[in-house]
């Protein structure tokens, strides 16, 4: 029984890269196999197939054509990825043409949450965005914040676009309010952080960041010296694997506002007015030795330090 695999081959960048996931498929592989009462009769073995281009990042082109390539020479029972939007749109509507299902920890668009038809055999094991949107729509609830958010968010459109689509699923979910008003803004090269201040200052209090950590500190640190953070405005910051939490070992943190120079404290108390929305790392038992496990891995199957923490 054969399962292909269409993953970013080198690229660490990515959160379901192939030397972050491979190592679990390795080990999910070898537990399958070990349990003959599981798949009687059957031996679970997988294929890989590059879903990046030449620059290594995310292809629609590549993508398909090595699922095409999978399909034809190994006639898979499942496939496993794409993460990127891009990459899993197009083999998804591949895969639900064969009949076959698609397995995913990416794909997080809210497009993909269309199961009528292209989408109806893709699942995702990781996070969605529409359930970010939901989550949005529940604070406004609990805080009754009824009249606007805004959504500050960083889109360089290309690659996966992360930030625009982590947006997206708020600028969807929270309009189903009555009477709320939602509004974007994006930031631009070269930093248009005043302009977004005097947006933020005319058109909403209730405001969502969706960018880089260190976008995320020099537009705090702006908004800190206009006087927007001293209760009267609520910053929800989107960083959906905690890139910004991570420290170097666990459990010890990062403090997101840190960067050893002279702005510290002063970001340190714009923070204050910050609340971060991330995935939740999980907390049963079996997880800590089971990351354990995947370190061995990825270190002697792949040449691959894997640390603590979501990616």
């Amino acid at each position: 029984l054969t399962l292909a695999v269409v993953l970013p081959e080198r690229n660490l960048t990515y959160p379901w890269a192939w030397p972050r996931v491979g190592p679990a498929v390795r080990l999910a592989a070898a537990a399958v196999n070990a349990r003959p009462d599981l798949l009687p009769g059957f031996t679970l073995r997988w294929v890989f197939g590059s879903s990046e281009d030449r620059h290594g990042v995310c292809s629609e082109m590549a993508a398909p054509l090595a699922a095409v390539d999978l399909r034809l020479a190994h006639h898979p029972a499942a496939f496993l990825g794409p993460g990127c939007v891009y990459t899993a749109a197009p083999v998804a509507r591949f895969t639900s043409h064969w009949r076959l299902p698609l397995v995913t920890a990416g794909a997080e668009a809210h497009g993909f949450d269309d199961k009528r038809e292209q989408f109806g055999l893709t699942t995702r094991a990781g996070p969605s965005h529409r359930k970010l949107g939901e989550l949005g729509v529940q604070l406004h609830r609990r805080f009754n914040w009824t009249r606007r958010a805004l959504l500050v968010y960083w889109d360089e459109k290309v690659d996966d676009r992360p930030y625009f689509f982590a947006a997206e699923g708020l600028y969807v979910q929270l309009p189903t309010l009555r009477n709320l008003t939602v509004l974007d803004i994006v930031f631009r090269d070269g930093g248009n952080f005043s302009f977004i201040i005097q947006e933020i200052k005319q058109k909403g209090r209730i405001v969502y960041v969706c960018c880089a950590p260190e976008t995320l500190r020099e537009l705090m640190l702006q908004a800190g010296r206009e006087g927007l953070t001293r209760g009267d405005y609520a910053f929800f910051y989107i960083d959906i694997f905690g890139a910004s939490l991570q420290g170097s070992r666990f459990p010890e943190p990062q403090r997101p506002w840190k960067r050893g120079d002279r702005h510290d404290a002063s970001a340190r108390q714009a923070f204050e007015a910050v609340t971060i929305i991330t995935y939740k790392e999980p907390e049963n038992p079996e997880y800590r030795p089971f990351l354990a496990r995947l370190k061995e891995e990825a270190l002697a199957h792949f040449n691959f330090s894997m640390k603590d923490g979501l990616v």
